[in-house]
C-alpha cells in the first residue's frame, strides 16, 4: 500500500488503462475486449489473458451509459466508497470510475458533486470514484485511511469465458471401446495383406459434429466377426452416413 498523497498503482491503472478496446496480444481472437483490470499487474486484460492472471487480484470493469463502472460490492474491498453515488444495473449497485463533468454548472440550492458539479441524490456528494479520490487528496492530502487491505479478489461468477476459448482449452480425447471379440488383434496393412500380430483397437474420436463415427465404429465391429472388412466397406459406410444412399426414380 502506498501511503501519503500518492495513489496506489492499481488505482492509477483504473484511470489510465483503456478498457473495452481490442487486446493487442489476442487481436485475431473473438471477444477480445479488455474488460478486466489485473490489480497485481496494473494492466487491463481480455478473457483470453485470464489463464496468465488466474491467481492475481482481478476486477471486472463494466459499461453503463457509455462509461466504465465497477461493482460497489467489489470496489468496497479495496477502498472506502462512502458518499459516492451508486447506480443499479442488473440488481447490482455500481459506481463510475471517472468523473463526468456537466457542460452547465449547477446553480441554486441542492446536492451536487464536490468535483464536477453534477446533480446528485442525497446524501451523496461524489458522483464517481475519481471525484472522491480528488476530493480526499485535495483536502486531507492522505488517501491511506480510505484504502483497505485486499489480498484476494476473483472475478464474479457471472463472468463468462468465450465459448470458442473453452473449445480451445478442451483437449481432443479418444475413448477406447471395450471389445470382447478376438478381432481386436486383427489389422489390415496398407498393402491389403492381413496381419494377425498387430492389434488395432476400435477408437471413437470424441469431437463436435463427429457423432457418425460411433455408428460406423459399431458397424466395423459387427462386420469384423467374419474377418471380411475392406477399405471399400469403410468408404461406403462413410459416404452413406454423410450423403445417404442415392435412389433412382422408377422408369415409366
Amino acid at each position: 500500500m502506498i501511503m501519503g498523497c500518492q495513489k496506489p498503482s492499481w488505482l492509477e491503472a483504473l484511470y489510465t488503462e483503456k478498457f473495452f478496446a481490442g487486446c493487442s496480444y489476442h487481436e485475431n481472437a473473438k471477444k477480445n475486449e479488455k474488460n478486466v483490470c489485473c490489480l497485481d499487474c496494473c494492466t487491463s486484460i481480455c478473457p483470453h489473458c485470464f489463464p496468465s492472471h488466474r491467481y492475481h487480484r482481478l476486477l471486472q470493469v463494466r459499461r453503463y451509459v457509455y462509461h466504465d463502472v465497477l461493482r460497489l460490492e467489489e470496489l468496497e474491498k479495496l477502498i472506502d466508497c462512502t458518499n459516492v453515488q451508486a447506480y443499479t444495473i442488473n440488481s447490482a449497485k455500481v459506481v463510475f470510475i471517472k468523473k463526468r463533468p456537466q457542460n452547465r454548472q449547477f446553480k441554486g440550492s441542492g446536492n451536487y458533486c464536490t468535483s464536477c458539479d453534477r446533480i446528485l441524490q442525497e446524501p451523496f456528494i461524489h458522483c464517481s470514484l475519481g471525484c472522491k479520490v480528488d476530493f480526499v487528496l485535495k483536502h486531507y492530502k492522505d488517501l491511506s485511511p480510505y484504502l483497505r487491505i485486499c489480498n484476494t479478489l476473483q472475478l464474479s461468477p457471472d463472468y463468462l469465458i468465450p465459448q470458442e476459448m473453452g473449445d480451445e482449452l478442451e483437449m481432443t480425447r479418444s475413448t477406447i471401446v471395450d471389445c470382447d471379440d478376438p478381432m481386436s488383434s486383427y489389422s489390415v496393412s496398407s498393402s491389403g495383406s492381413e496381419n494377425m500380430s498387430m492389434p488395432m483397437p476400435c477408437t471413437e474420436i470424441v469431437r463436435k459434429r463427429r457423432s457418425g463415427w460411433t455408428s460406423m465404429c459399431a458397424k466395423f465391429m459387427a462386420n469384423s466377426n467374419s474377418n471380411k472388412v475392406s477399405d471399400e466397406d469403410m468408404a461406403t459406410s462413410m459416404i452413406s452416413r454423410r450423403k445417404g444412399v442415392p435412389h433412382r426414380s422408377p422408369l415409366c
